[in-house]
Formats: C-alpha cells, structure tokens, sequence
C-alpha cells in the first residue's frame, strides 16, 4: 500500500501558486473532470429543453435562443466551478482581471466582440434559425447561429461562416423577418399601342394560374410608367417559398411570353436612331 500513498502524495504535491493557491497535479485532473462533466451536462441541458419547447408550440426562433442561453448558463456555473476546484476563487479573478483585460484588448478583440454579438442575436432575434438573410455580400438561410459566427446556407449549396458581429454593426435584410410570406415584383413591357387592359387582365390570370403564387394577399398589376421604348407595367405577387423565389419569378416570366406571343403582344428592345452628318 506505500505505493498507494506514494502515488497520492506525488500528485498532492504543490507545482505552483495563483494567488497563494497552491495547484498540484490531483486539482488539475479534478478541473478537467469537472469541465469535461459540464460540457457532457451542457450538451445534455440543450437537447433536454429542446425535446421540452417542441411541443409548445413555440417558434423555432425563439426555442433556439431559450436552448442556447441555457447550454451558455450551465458551461458558466461549470467554469465557475472548475476555477473554484483548482483553487482560484472569484478574488483571484479579479486579481487576473487586468491581465485578462489587456489580453481581450489586443488579441481576443474581435472574439469577444463576435461573443457578445452572438449573445445580442440571441436575445434580441433581429435574425433567427431559418431566415433568409443579405449581409454584405452574402445571401442565404441562417442554419446555425453560434456564440462567435453564424453559419448561413446559400442556393448554390454553399455553407459561409459569418461573424456574429457583422449582423450588429453591418446592415442586414432579413426577407423573413415577419413571415415566410414574401411579396415579388415581375417588371415587363409592352409596345406603345397594345391594349393596356388586356395586358392588366394577362398577368393577373398568369400570376393567379402559377405554383408558388398565393392567391391571398392577391396579386396586383401597376401601370408603373411611360418608357422611352415601352408602357412599363409591374406584376407584384406573394410568395410562401422565398428559398426558390427565383424558380417561381423564372416560371411566371415564361409564363408571360408564351402567352404575349400568342397574344401578339409586343416586348419591345430599346432602339435609338443614329444621324450621320457628312461634312462637305
């Protein structure tokens, strides 16, 4: 049994000092377990409340900023008390605080700015899980948000990572922030002469005759403008898929010309007539 003791006295023994805290190799092997034991509690923490809000009828947005906050709230107290395992108490923290600071100041800057933004998302949801979403020069569905980037999904099957910080200090559109409803606009024009209530009466039928096309809110024709070459009308319709609103708009412009063609409704191009002056 001396070994036993030998062994225990050894991993006993002070390595060093924080703050008059003497750390040994047993009180580091405790924090790890204790650290490892609160990220398992967590992880575990997050799917418990999840399974728990998806059948309150909850919106996913909000159900996913509730399970975050709590993973961060249980990995806090965790952190707490690992520190506190290995001796190093909250005075002891404030005794490294200027140290810590000087760190954040220079090298963990812009993390901790992402930190505190994503912190922002969450509690504020200007953006949340299943938005489609413009930033800068990135569009796309908002898969996961993070404590320091938000990872979005765009149409080409591409996953960007983005800061968190970019969605509080950059200008953001969120196309489904009210709703997954989205009103589109079709932009065309007809040659001066044609039937202007004919083409109203056109795209209204096109646009009610449309998958993708919700019939309420109900599509609306506008008379937008005299053109140099064209009468400018604009068809606006409602959308419930603004993931593919480009198939949608794509399907409602065929639509348009095969049924001006057989019409004979012109879409005129933009014609300008040159004048050539001999010089005698």
């Amino acid at each position: 049994m001396d070994w036993i003791k030998t062994t225990f006295e050894y991993l006993s023994m002070s390595l060093f000092e924080i703050s008059g805290n003497k750390i040994s190799l047993m009180s580091i092997f405790l924090a790890v377990g204790v650290f490892f034991l609160t990220t398992t509690l967590a992880k575990m923490t997050e799917r418990f409340i999840d399974k728990l809000l998806i059948d309150k009828h909850i919106d996913s947005g909000v159900r996913g900023s509730i399970v975050r906050i709590s993973r961060y709230i249980v990995l806090f107290i965790g952190i707490m008390i690992t520190l506190d395992t290995v001796g190093i108490s909250f005075s002891s923290l404030a005794a490294l605080g200027a140290v810590l600071m000087v760190g954040i100041g220079f090298g963990l800057q812009n993390i901790t700015q992402n930190f505190i933004s994503g912190l922002i998302i969450l509690l504020e949801r200007p953006i949340k899980v299943g938005d489609f979403v413009s930033v800068k020069d990135t569009s796309g569905k908002v898969v996961e948000i993070g404590a320091r980037s938000t990872l979005i999904h765009t149409r080409d099957d591409v996953a960007i990572i983005v800061p968190n910080s970019q969605f509080i200090s950059e200008q953001v559109i969120n196309q489904s922030f009210t709703g997954s409803n989205m009103r589109m606009t079709v932009n065309v024009g007809v040659a001066y002469g044609s039937d202007t209530e004919k083409v109203k009466d056109i795209l209204l039928e096109i646009a009610s005759n449309s998958t993708g096309v919700l019939a309420d809110p109900p599509p609306k024709v506008f008379f937008e403008n005299f053109g140099d070459s064209s009468l400018d009308f604009s068809l606006a319709v409602w959308i419930n898929d603004i993931w593919d609103n480009r198939g949608t708009l794509s399907n409602v412009r065929l639509a348009i010309d095969k049924r001006f063609r057989e019409e004979n409704i012109s879409i005129p191009f933009p014609q300008r007539d040159i004048h050539i002056i001999k010089e005698a």
